[in-house]
């Protein structure tokens, strides 16, 4: 975006034309906005800024996440939000036939996005195995759903996982993530399977195919190493970390050179300030 079109902001968010946010530990924690993140949003939007939202989290459909914004305060549209479950569909788009059955173990928004796709979702794997068990994050897994995950994908169904991490942040702790319960179905199949969110760079690459996202003009804000940070060093993001969610500072300091982002911010607000520069941990 030319200068001219574009209000200069104070701080590190003046050299970006488009942002790219992780939500949960960036933008809030459960339902808690996390300190300035409304603010600095707005800001951003308002100064012409490009911003688009990327979550692991497979809970809810891209509607949901633009609604939850909405109720903190945030305006944004569905259309900005890049989602694990909505990138899981698509890659099912090009790997199974439409109207492929699936079972899924996660939360309705899952389903809905494999819906949208064109996909059936079952709910059992008997009699008739389904193409592909979808795994995401899922608050009433058990081991019913285990046992079926099991069965399906030791008789032929393709194991497919919105994600991999292993927790993820609430109000006041971390809770257990989709990994942990993708750990367990690769535990009793001794199947690995098919990773669709970050850090798979395949997430981001519509987007930047249509020029949507031009990665030397965008920051990449995240709070895990392993996934945000990795993601944007892959598809050469520049990228900060933000301390108000999973990753500390102390992982920073003994993290491989793939993970290191290029600044650590102590919350969103630090994309304002001047100080920031002297977080700067790498230049390339």
């Amino acid at each position: 975006m030319p200068e001219s079109m574009r209000e200069r902001l104070p701080g590190l968010a003046n050299r970006f034309d488009t942002f790219v946010f992780d939500l949960d530990g960036v933008v809030y924690r459960g339902n808690q906005p996390l300190p300035r993140a409304i603010e600095v949003l707005n800001l951003l939007r308002d100064s012409g800024r490009q911003v688009f939202f990327l979550t692991n989290n497979s809970g809810a459909t891209r509607q949901q996440y633009a609604e939850k914004l909405l109720s903190m305060g945030i305006e944004a549209q569905p259309e900005q939000f890049i989602t694990s479950a909505w990138a899981t569909a698509l890659y099912l788009q090009r790997a199974l036939d439409r109207g492929a059955r699936l079972f899924v173990v996660g939360e309705p928004g899952l389903k809905q996005e494999l819906r949208a796709g064109g996909f059936e979702v079952v709910e059992s794997v008997e009699p008739e195995i389904p193409a592909a068990v979808v795994v995401g994050i899922d608050r009433n897994f058990n081991y019913e759903r285990l046992a079926q995950a099991q069965y399906a994908i030791l008789n032929g169904a393709r194991f497919i996982a919105t994600n991999a991490d292993a927790t993820y942040p609430a109000e006041d702790r971390l809770l257990p993530g989709a990994g942990a319960i993708v750990a367990a179905i690769a535990t009793a199949t001794g199947h690995k399977p098919r990773i669709i969110g970050k850090p798979n760079p395949q997430i981001l690459q519509p987007y930047i195919e249509r020029g949507q996202i031009r990665p030397e003009q965008t920051l990449l804000v995240g709070d895990r190493l392993d996934t945000d940070i990795a993601l944007a060093n892959l598809l050469h993001i520049p990228c900060a970390l933000v301390l108000t969610g999973v990753s500390t500072r102390e992982d920073v300091a003994c993290a491989p050179l793939e993970q290191l982002p290029q600044w650590v911010l102590n919350n969103l607000a630090d994309l304002l300030g001047d100080a920031v520069d002297k977080l700067l941990i790498h230049s390339g």
